[in-house]
């Protein structure tokens, strides 16, 4: 016997947005990364959708691009409403969005996800890497989100399989399940130039002050240009720059404080995947818990270099000698979905299948 769909839950909406340009930077060129297709991002969203919808979900609202994905999702899922094995599935509504003047950067990721946002979206689907997940967040506001990995040095979002992902929505969406009550801990970068300007910038992993003094190609992957790296988390399981710190201070998501770690050449040598097939030896000198509210000044400014902070694995900002920077630890990160802990909450799913299961052995 198989449980059928939930019902409908009227005014549940979840939104979705893929990137289409994750998972193509210049780490397949100098590691072994994968290249993620966008018909795979495609095939994840039809996914997503199809298992909101069981769900319950009664309304989607997604992105559009100029890469085939959203017109990839519309042609597959008309194709599924009229074939026989699949006109039994319930789909929910799902409205396409587009923007004016789009760019094809970050800053889409940003204006979607503020629109999804703010349209009463229970819940935010996101397909990317580490850099899609920053640009999304300032705009999320209380929106909690789904972060899934379609990128290359993956630290926040997870690699979990996308039905799972839109079962997980779907249940925070129709209130069977609760959403996250405890808000994800962010980096925050201050820059003030000596003209009393000053940039700001966040981070959701980790900042790395590095000795390259423009911003190039983005990527980090050479260990003797990184000075200093601040992060919020440290997993020994990571991929990317916050495994250094997960070496030698695994530090979990829901810990307090992040880590803080002094890069030195005639330090203690730790072998870190710093990019997918590419492990390099790291020279580690000080290491320390990085408290939350807490400004710690860049030191390698007292050096008189110039060089650049990476946030979250990209080269972002550029700073001279005579710059004031800032790294902060905060608690005031976006709400993010824990697909393990949403799935096993007691939701009507659960008690529909444990009755069966009673059901069997009677």
């Amino acid at each position: 016997m198989s449980m059928h769909p939930q019902p409908v839950v009227p005014g549940s909406a979840i939104g979705i947005i893929p990137n289409p340009m994750s998972g193509r930077d210049i780490r397949r060129l100098i590691a072994q990364a994968s290249v993620f297709p966008n018909t795979e991002k495609a095939s994840m969203v039809l996914r997503i959708i199809r298992a909101a919808g069981a769900l319950g979900v009664e309304r989607v609202l997604m992105s559009t691009d100029k890469f085939g994905i959203a017109a990839g999702v519309l042609r597959e899922m008309e194709r599924l409403k009229n074939a026989a094995r699949t006109q039994h599935v319930r789909w929910p509504e799902v409205e396409f969005l587009t923007l004016e003047h789009a760019t094809e950067t970050a800053s889409d990721t940003t204006r979607y996800t503020e629109r999804i946002a703010t349209e009463c979206a229970a819940a935010v689907v996101l397909l990317g890497g580490d850099g899609t997940m920053r640009a999304a967040a300032p705009a999320l506001g209380d929106t909690p989100m789904l972060a899934l990995s379609t990128g290359t040095n993956n630290a926040f979002p997870i690699m979990i399989e996308a039905t799972v992902g839109g079962m997980a929505a779907g249940l925070v969406a129709t209130g069977r399940a609760p959403a996250p009550a405890c808000r994800s801990k962010l980096l925050h970068v201050a820059v003030t130039r000596t003209d009393g300007t000053t940039i700001r910038e966040l981070a959701l992993v980790d900042v790395c002050v590095n000795s390259l003094s423009d911003i190039g190609a983005r990527a980090l992957w050479k260990p003797d240009t990184l000075r200093e790296l601040y992060c919020t988390f440290a997993e020994p399981h990571a991929i990317g720059l916050s495994s250094i710190a997960g070496q030698v201070l695994p530090t979990s998501r829901t810990a307090p404080d992040g880590v803080g770690v002094t890069l030195d050449p005639d330090g203690v040598r730790v072998l870190a995947p710093i990019a997918p097939g590419l492990l390099e030896p790291v020279g580690v000198g000080r290491v320390y818990p990085l408290l939350p509210n807490v400004p710690n000044i860049v030191a390698t400014q007292t050096k008189s270099l110039r060089g650049t902070i990476a946030l979250d694995g990209e080269r972002e900002v550029e700073f001279g000698p005579n710059d004031h920077v800032t790294v902060t630890l905060t608690h005031d990160g976006p709400y993010v979905i824990d697909v393990p802990a949403t799935l096993a909450h007691p939701s009507q799913p659960h008690v529909a299948s444990q009755e069966m299961a009673t059901a069997g052995r009677s």
